[in-house]
C-alpha cells in the first residue's frame, strides 16, 4: 500500500504506550494496534485528529505517501 502509518515512529518519540496512547484517544486497543502496524485500510478525521492532539504532531507526521510504481 502506498500509504505508510508511521504512528510507531510518533509514539517511540513521545515515549507513549499503546496503552496510554489508546486510552487517551478512546480507541480500542486492538484498532490502535491496527493502525500501529500499518494494517489499516481507512482511518476517521476524528481518529486522525485525536492522535495528534495527544502526539502534538502534524497528519503528515503520522501518514506518509510512498510512490510504488
Amino acid at each position: 500500500m502506498p500509504i505508510i502509518i508511521n504512528l510507531d515512529v510518533i509514539m517511540a518519540k513521545r515515549k507513549i504506550t499503546s496503552g496510554e496512547l489508546s486510552e487517551k484517544i478512546g480507541i480500542t486497543p486492538a484498532n490502535l494496534s491496527i493502525l500501529k502496524n500499518n494494517k489499516a485500510k481507512a482511518i476517521r478525521f476524528s481518529t486522525l485528529e485525536a492522535l495528534c492532539r495527544e502526539l502534538n504532531c502534524q497528519p503528515a507526521d503520522i501518514l506518509e505517501y510512498t510512490d510504488t510504481d
